[in-house]
């Protein structure tokens, strides 16, 4: 059996009021019996609840990468707070008497079994799933649709840029935001989320002319992405075999979901990976109309920094499980890596838990930039593509951490050269303001996970802390 935590525990639950319930049925003592299987792979009992009788829950280890959570409950929720109080109660030391695996529960692992040997059967003799058929002449329509969607967006910005953005009235957003919706007929939806951000900056602009700025640099993207795109899709009709760039992120921008066999097929998948989430938060992307739970992971073996974004749509975020913090680390059998610079956005299917030690929070000190010169060159020379995410995130040495007389604070490398620390946007959460309550030995000779931003008003570069490490410590500011 794998050792569970309780922040384990936590990633399994499907919101935060499932946890919070779970954790209640353990104080308030609902369960009448708790058992075990002679392995250990099965944790099994019984919870009084509103119905007649009580509810028979499980929490099923055989396979540990991908355990199975159940319960005759008739919550939709799953898991449910009955057996998410089951592993709670487990953790929190409740003793489990050994017992005979119940019939049902053999039923159910005899089919998976079965499934599952299949699955092997065809692997050795060496039969792979049929790939999907792609519909080519259907490809082709969307892929001119496309074009046609980008010429379109061509003139408007051209119309903006030549009429200026001081002459942008009520009239000329709302014909923004009939492009907005026409976009997606032209299955531009990577366009029309950047369409309707400008839209968004310009109704800022009409009150604050600071966004302006923005709002330029927001026009540079679309007509980027305009012209990437059209070239890309260009040479795509070109193709007889119509295929997928995986070099970039230009499908992405275009719209593309990318599947797990179509990365794997592109040679972006990776076995047997080890991660430990440094940096999480979510918020309200209104250009998308989503909530975005975003988590900051660092590779253990190579020292990358990776992403995992999950996108919940406005209308159906209340049904979808909202990520969280994870402090365990995290053993992936197979990790999916998309197409990208730095913070390449990662995903995986299954996953085993274990508790994270001191040496392995030591261990990730060496992985930090020592060289401010060398990582503000990285840097730069992402955000020369404007298609690039504007926010990348690394790790850097911190000798010191010093504040000027007006009270600003910078970190400083070993040479000398200082980053100015800031809290910026994209996160919509402060960290600086928790660095006096850092003890001093703390923020020298230190490692430190900064997210930047380049502002193009001030022609400057700002650095948000989001992580420290010093030690065998991990303070984590963001999470």
């Amino acid at each position: 059996m794998i050792e569970i935590t309780e922040s384990y525990i936590d990633s399994l639950a499907p919101n935060s009021s499932a946890i919070k319930n779970g954790q209640g049925l353990v104080k308030k003592r609902s369960f009448v019996r708790f058992n075990r299987s002679q392995d250990a792979t099965l944790l099994f009992g019984e919870c009084s609840g509103s119905g007649s009788s009580n509810y028979q829950c499980s929490a099923d280890f055989i396979h540990p990468e991908n355990p199975v959570l159940r319960c005759s409950c008739p919550s939709r929720q799953l898991p449910c707070k009955h057996a998410l109080g089951l592993l709670y109660a487990y953790v929190g030391g409740a003793e489990f008497i050994e017992a005979e695996v119940p019939e049902d529960i053999l039923l159910k692992r005899e089919k998976v079994e079965k499934r599952e040997e299949k699955k092997s059967k065809q692997a050795a003799e060496g039969v792979e799933a049929k790939p999907k058929k792609v519909n080519k002449s259907a490809l082709k329509k969307k892929v001119q649709a496309q074009l046609d969607g980008l010429e379109l967006l061509e003139k408007l910005v051209l119309s903006l840029i030549r009429g200026g953005l001081a002459t942008i009235d009520k009239k000329v957003l709302k014909t923004i935001d009939e492009h907005v919706k026409q976009m997606g007929n032209y299955y531009l939806t990577g366009a029309q989320m950047e369409l309707r951000q400008l839209s968004l900056l310009l109704k800022q602009a009409s009150e604050r002319e600071e966004f302006y700025t923005y709002a330029v640099e927001q026009l540079t993207l679309i007509h980027a992405l305009v012209k990437k795109g059209r070239t890309h899709l260009t040479a795509k009709l070109a193709d007889p075999e119509l295929a997928l760039d995986h070099e970039s992120t230009i499908e992405e921008w275009l719209g593309h979901a990318w599947q797990l066999d179509q990365l794997k097929a592109c040679g972006l998948m990776k076995e047997q990976v080890e991660l430990v989430q440094l940096a999480y938060f979510s918020y309200d992307d209104q250009a998308r109309q989503e909530l975005v739970d975003l988590g900051y992971w660092l590779e253990r073996s190579s020292g990358e920094i990776h992403r995992t974004i999950q996108y919940r749509p406005y209308k159906a975020s209340k049904h979808m499980k909202e990520e969280d913090s994870y402090f365990d680390v995290v053993q992936v059998p197979a990790l999916y890596t998309y197409p990208g610079d730095m913070n390449r956005r990662v995903r995986w299917e299954n996953m085993t838990p274990r508790s994270i030690d001191p040496q392995v929070i030591a261990s990730m000190s060496k992985h930090g930039h020592s060289s401010y010169a060398e990582a503000i060159k990285l840097v730069k020379n992402q955000l020369k593509n404007p298609l690039s995410d504007r926010n990348p995130v690394m790790l850097v040495h911190v000798a010191e951490v010093v504040q000027n007389e007006q009270g600003q604070y910078a970190i400083v490398d070993q040479a000398g050269q200082q980053l100015a620390l800031e809290d910026i946007a994209p996160t919509n959460q402060g960290t600086v303001s928790l660095l006096p309550y850092i003890p001093a030995d703390q923020l020298s000779d230190a490692t430190m996970l900064v997210m930047f931003e380049h502002r193009i008003a001030e022609g400057k570069l700002y650095v948000q802390p989001l992580t420290i490490i010093k030690g065998a410590d991990m303070i984590r500011l963001l999470y």
